[in-house]
Order: structure tokens, then sequence, then C-alpha cells
């Protein structure tokens, strides 16, 4: 069975409902979808609701309803239970439903993207970034409507757009005839044209893939036999086309619209972050653009296993691959001596700077970060720390004290700003970055006060299992096969460990 989107026109007041269906009904209402999975299809539902303030409760409950609920107060419904709307007006709110899940509502993506740009406008950051994964959601939703079109194929349509040396490749992969996902890919800096950026994809994307492709393009390639030879070698079969009509041409037209769609996502993500960057700026009166922000925060239990984390963000977006954490030497107590090690650390062996240096922590944190770059002749890195005010857990309201260099009292910056979100994110990270690897480092160190403790077992044993069974309580459910695999250990290794 798949899950299928319903909207019950045979009852009077139409809600949506999720279903799962073998096959299409033959009733009055309406079906959208097969979708390939639950989560795909609560999403639609969800943005439905968001969008479209239709009746919520159940057949009964809008019979008995006296007065509206909750749902009516916050505009998330239009309450016909108690004739807060008309026959009319109900159906109208219908009728845009289906419009939109068969794609034919302009109107809604032009409404949130003027109200996204207005709350730009008016610095309103969070409320644009609301709007913009609203647009994102439906563009998404929209996409993933045209299904069944193949014929049991299972294809690659590519798209790409093209802007300032900016590249956005999108592919949309069918199987068995059925959009299941998509990919993009985007490429900074690129000065090469069009033709020549399709061909090196195709060969370096394809190069590894082993299955039966048909690779739908939409430009017609002088090397395309050539590429398609070079793809289909070690019995691999690989065929690509570029159509000219018919609903290949359509899906080609899809993917292009898609391509174009991200990379204007992608530029309206990146101007709210430059804002945000820029206020950020302003406030804290830093002499740097916060282009590049690293942060440190560090991590212990009653001075055992002392670990810090380092996270980065580039223009306001956490850089995964950029995270580095540390082991904390120093036998020095109090967590300003590890900040010390750490950022001597890493400074001393740094080949690109930051714009910004962000401390989690008060004052003498902040001390310690000027103490260091003044060391090693570090001038150009703007440095700042943060700490939440006293007593105070409560994140979304919560007044944050921010520490800069050259004034005497901490800065307090406005629970609701956009740079107290920004500074929050950045924070967050570390301490979750720093609190996890911690945990690691912990775990794996009773681990091993555990295993040593067994007569004949030492380091280089203790090692071995613990690569092998991550655990104490998985090397408790051990068998004595599984231990003899182990060659560094004895018979009377594994009777110790299986009494263990």
């Amino acid at each position: 069975t798949y899950v299928s989107i319903m909207i019950n026109t045979s009852h009077k007041w139409p809600m949506i409902k999720l279903v799962r269906l073998k096959t299409q009904p033959k009733d009055k209402n309406l079906y959208f979808g097969p979708y390939t999975n639950v989560k795909a299809a609560k999403s639609v539902k969800d943005l439905l609701l968001k969008l479209f303030p239709l009746r919520q409760c159940s057949n009964s409950e809008i019979q008995n309803r006296t007065r509206p609920c909750i749902l009516f107060d916050i505009k998330k419904c239009i309450a016909p239970c108690v004739n807060k709307c008309t026959k009319k007006e109900y159906d109208t709110l219908v009728e845009s439903v289906v419009l939109f899940l068969k794609g034919k509502d302009p109107s809604i993506l032009k409404n949130l993207k003027s109200k996204m740009k207005l709350a730009s406008k008016n610095l309103e950051y969070e409320k644009a970034n609301e709007y913009l994964n609203l647009i994102k959601q439906i563009k998404h939703i929209r996409l993933n409507q045209f299904v069944d079109i193949l014929a049991a194929k299972n294809s690659d349509v590519l798209g790409i757009y093209i802007e300032d040396h900016f590249v956005m490749i999108v592919k949309l992969i069918f199987l068995q005839g059925r959009l299941t996902t998509s990919e993009h890919f985007s490429f900074f800096e690129i000065f090469s044209p069009k033709e020549e950026i399709f061909e090196t994809f195709l060969l370096q994307h394809y190069s590894k893939k082993t299955a039966f492709k048909e690779i739908i393009i939409p430009l017609k390639l002088k090397n395309m036999k050539t590429i398609e030879k070079i793809l289909s070698k070690d019995h691999k079969k690989i065929k690509i086309t570029h159509p000219i009509k018919g609903k290949k041409k359509e899906l080609i037209k899809l993917s292009l619209e898609n391509a174009k769609a991200l990379s204007m996502q992608q530029k309206d993500q990146k101007s709210l972050n430059e804002k945000k960057l820029l206020q950020l700026q302003e406030s804290l009166k830093l002499t740097n653009f916060p282009h590049h922000i690293i942060c440190f925060d560090t991590s212990n239990i009653s001075e055992t296993s002392k670990v810090a984390a380092m996270v980065t963000f580039i223009d306001g977006e956490k850089e995964k691959s950029k995270m580095k954490l540390f082991k904390i030497r120093t036998s020095k107590k109090g967590d300003i001596a590890a900040f010390e090690e750490v950022l001597y650390r890493h400074f001393s062996k740094a080949k690109i700077l930051p714009d910004l240096l962000v401390l989690d922590g008060g004052k003498a944190h902040l001390n310690i970060g000027t103490k260091i770059l003044d060391k090693l002749n570090i001038a150009n890195v703007d440095v700042i720390s943060i700490s939440k005010e006293s007593a105070k857990h409560t994140k979304a309201l919560t007044k944050e004290k921010v520490f800069i260099p050259h004034l005497k009292e901490p800065m307090f910056i406005n629970p609701t700003s956009p740079t107290l979100f920004l500074l929050q994110k950045i924070r967050d990270e570390a301490h979750r970055a720093a609190i996890g690897f911690h945990k690691k480092v912990r775990a794996k160190k009773t681990i091993t006060t555990k295993l040593v403790k067994i007569p004949g077992i030492g380091a280089k044993k203790t090692l071995v299992l613990l690569k092998t069974f991550k655990s104490v309580a998985n090397l408790k459910k051990a068998k004595r096969k599984d231990l003899e695999k182990l060659k560094i250990l004895n018979s009377k290794d594994i009777d110790k460990i299986l009494k263990f």
C-alpha cells in the first residue's frame, strides 16, 4: 500500500486526511499521491494546514461543537463548526488546496515572496527565514507531485542553472518510473562553457555508478556518444538522451525550473545571512565583517576527561568538516587553563585565521583569548566571549552577556534580536560538540578501566577488545567463538573474560 492525501469532498465541510491505498477508490473524494513514504505525505499535509485553515476536527466533533477551538484563535481554522465562515468561503478554500496540489496556484508563492521581502526590509530576519522555509517546502512538494511518468524506467533527469559564475545542477531520480528523491550540486567561480561543465559532471559523477541508467539531459552534447561509451564500460549500460518533445521534455523543464529555484533559494538564504552578520558586526562594533567565525568550548566532570571543541561557521552556516576536537593535556585545574592550552594549540598552527573568535564564557575567558592572540602577534582577529545571565536557562528569552575587549562592562543583547540568535546558535554548536566528545572519552576510559582489572588483560588486549566490542555490555554478551576469532587472546584469557 501507498500513502495518499485525501480531501473528503463527500462531506459538507471537507478536511485533509492521510490514507493508505492499494488502488484508487471510485468515490467522490479527491486523492493526491501516492507518496513513497509516510514522512513525505505528512510533511505535505502539515504544510497544507499551515497555508489553508481547513478544519482538523473529526466528523463527530464538528457536529457537536458549540464554540470554536483554539485553532480558530491562532488563525489555523476558520471554524465552520460554529458558522464563523460561509459555505462558499470554505469551498473557495478547498478549491485553493486542490489547485495547490495540482501545482496550478502561483499566487501562494508570490504572496510568500512578498512577505519575505517585506520582513527582510523591516529587519525581521527570523520571520523572513520562516517565509523562506515555507517557499522551499512548497517547491519541494510540487516537485514530488510529478510521478508515474517514465513507465518503469530507472532514470536520472538533470537540470542546470548558471548565473554570475555560480552553477547549480539538479538530479531528479526516478526508480521504476516513480520520482523517489532529488539531489543538487552547487559550484562556485566556474568560468567554463555550459557544455564543458555538463560533460565534466557526467564523467565524474557517473564514473562509479554500476546500475543501468538512462540519463536525460537538457542540452545536446557534441561528445554525447563518446561519454555514453566511456560510462558504459565494465558491462554497465548507460544511455544519455536529450529529448526534444514529449513527457521527458516536460521533466527537463521541471529539472531546469528546480535548478533555478534552488539557486535563488541559496541566494535568498545568503542575503539573509549577510544581513544578520552585518547586524552582528554593527552591534558588537567588530573590526572585521564576520564571514569566518570560530567558537571554542570545553567540557569535563570533576577535572576528569577534559576536552574542548571548536566549530566553524562560514557566512552564518556551520561547516561540519572544519570541526576540531581536543583532549586537554594540561594538569592545571579549571577551564581557563584548558582554554589557554587549546587556543595556543590551534592558533600557533593555524594557516587560515578567522574574522571572529567566540569563546563560551565570561570576562576571564575573553582575557585569555586576547592574551594568546597577543602572544602570537595576531592582531587582525576580533574576539568576544558570551555567557548566560546567572540562573537563567530559558533559551529564547535569556539575556546573554557579551564581553568585548574595549568595554569594561558586558553588553546585554535584546533576547529577540537576530544577532543574539546567531551567537546562541554558534555557541550552542560548540557546547554540543564539546559535551558529545566528553561523553565518548569518558565512556572509553570507563570501559578501559574495567577491562584492565581482568588479570592478564593489558593495555594492548584491552584496545583490541574495545575496537571489536565497543562496550562492556557487548563484551559480556560475547560467546567463546566470538573471542576465539581474536588471535591476540589465548584460552586462559577467554576463560577470564567469560567469567568477567
